[in-house]
């Protein structure tokens, strides 16, 4: 089994009004379950990212292969989370 890589999400832009009070700068450890203060709508869309970044993947069109950057669906409130692997 492939040894499991840390995974920090951390809100790089919130727009309009979050229903959950993210705010630039709030930081989420990423494991298998929604971190405490953590908006489960952004989790589910975070979650898939940051598995590819856990176990080692990268994303193509991103320029730093330890990151990702991923919206939650709210298309009228967006926030904007950066993935970031911590340890390889």
């Amino acid at each position: 089994m492939a040894e499991r890589c840390e995974v920090v999400a951390r809100v790089v832009s919130q727009k309009g009004s979050c229903e959950a009070g993210h705010r630039v700068g709030d930081e989420f450890p990423v494991g298998d379950c929604t971190p405490a203060g953590m908006c489960s709508w952004a989790f589910h869309a975070v979650f898939p990212f940051a598995s590819v970044l856990q176990f080692g993947g990268f994303f193509p069109w991103e320029d730093d292969p330890d990151k990702a950057t991923v919206a939650c669906p709210d298309s009228a409130n967006p926030v904007v989370f950066e993935l970031h692997r911590t340890n390889r």
